[in-house]
């Protein structure tokens, strides 16, 4: 008996505002509360200065490049990234933080264009505006036909997950979660009586609980699970044992699948009893080309992460991973070389979870791509069982 298969795309910090907003065809105004730069223009300039002419008013199309036909090679079954900007026009940023993401709603079309089933909004930048700003950011998608996880006007819309109908027996369900220690604040949190976040206060098994909780209440035979989570620093790859902790108890108690992203630059990766735990996606559209500083993470460099689970027991069928560079705010594929510095960098971390990735040729194109492939992992998987 053959069995059936879902396939989702999962993408890092997808960051269209600013610098990217400033190049589409509807760009907000200028203005930035920032310490240094205080123009978003600044963003495209500098990075101009690193890697030439940025083309202006672009098609939504653009900032993809690359990465559309990809998209229409593998053709998952849902399209699922951490959107981290508002869609606004406000200009009631919040004061106490030093960056702010705003894109213009009217650019929504750079989402739609990729098809985009679902935008998780549990993280530091959904509220950079306010509540007025969460507010549009939240009308903008949903008129758009974009559903969203993880923020909401109360704490039951903001707990609410998305749900995508992929097939008569199956759906993938995405929760949004945001923790402090990715740089939400605990009054972003929202309830009953205010707009917020799904904010998780630490990482401990009640937390946990409490999210699977939910999860029990949503979840039937045939769904895929998706917890999309961000957390941790900017930069290193380090996944502190509390991370690990609490992926397993979700994985444990029903979680299929455990999306992290918060870190600019892609992290470990973790098969655990079977199941994918993707610690860091890293940033996949931003606007940081032209900021110097940490390049030995090469944060210019990208994965398109393709996950195929068994719709019946969540386990990994296979997890293909297409490197990518962004290179003039537009994502290219990656060269050879560039392909071959990822995969050793995450081979090399990964190492630590007993994870196997591979490097893998198209001979007849030349063009490469990692791969984790629970088939060659062999007795690794046996040892995964327990705490670490």
């Amino acid at each position: 008996m053959s069995r059936d298969t879902v396939t989702v795309f999962l993408s890092g910090d997808v960051m269209t505002g600013r610098g990217i907003d400033q190049i589409l065809e509807h760009p907000s105004a200028v203005d930035l509360h920032e310490p240094v730069l205080r123009s978003a223009r600044d963003y495209v300039d500098l990075a101009e200065q690193i890697n030439g002419p940025i083309p202006r008013r672009v098609e939504p199309v653009y900032i993809w490049g690359d990465a559309l036909s990809e998209l229409d090679r593998v053709r998952p079954d849902a399209r699922i990234i951490n959107l981290e900007t508002t869609l606004t026009t406000s200009d009631a940023h919040s004061p106490w933080k030093p960056l702010h993401y705003r894109m213009h709603p009217a650019n929504v079309d750079c989402l739609t264009v990729a098809r985009v089933d679902v935008c998780a909004l549990a993280n530091n930048h959904v509220l950079d505006y306010g509540y007025s700003g969460l507010a549009e950011t939240l009308s903008a998608l949903h008129n758009a036909g974009i559903k969203t996880a993880g923020a909401g006007q109360d704490r039951a819309e903001a707990e609410q997950p998305a749900i995508i109908e992929v097939s008569r027996d199956h759906r993938v369900i995405v929760f949004s979660l945001g923790c402090e220690n990715s740089g939400v604040p605990a009054f972003w949190s929202a309830r009953s009586d205010r707009p917020g976040v799904d904010y998780l206060p630490d990482l401990w098994n009640g937390a946990a609980d409490n999210v699977l909780d939910r999860v029990a209440i949503v979840r039937r035979p045939g769904d895929i699970v998706i917890a999309s989570i961000h957390w941790g620093s900017n930069w290193g790859y380090d996944v502190p044992r509390s991370y690990a902790r609490f992926a397993h108890r979700l994985l444990d108690g029903g979680v299929t699948l455990v999306h992290g992203h918060s870190s600019h630059h892609p992290r470990p990766i973790e098969l655990y009893n079977g199941e994918l735990i993707l610690y860091g996606c890293g940033d996949f559209v931003a606007d940081y080309e032209g900021i110097r500083g940490h390049r030995d993470y090469r944060s210019d460099l990208a994965l398109m992460y393709f996950a195929t689970v068994d719709a019946d027991t969540g386990e990994l069928i296979e997890l293909r991973m297409t490197p990518m560079r962004i290179r003039r705010f537009q994502a290219t594929f990656a060269s050879r070389d560039e392909a071959r510095w990822l995969h050793n960098a995450i081979a090399r971390e990964s190492r630590h979870f007993d994870t196997s990735i591979e490097l893998l040729t198209d001979d007849s194109t030349g063009t490469m791509e990692l791969a984790l492939r629970p088939r060659v992992q062999g007795i690794a998987l046996d040892n995964q069982r327990g705490e670490r």
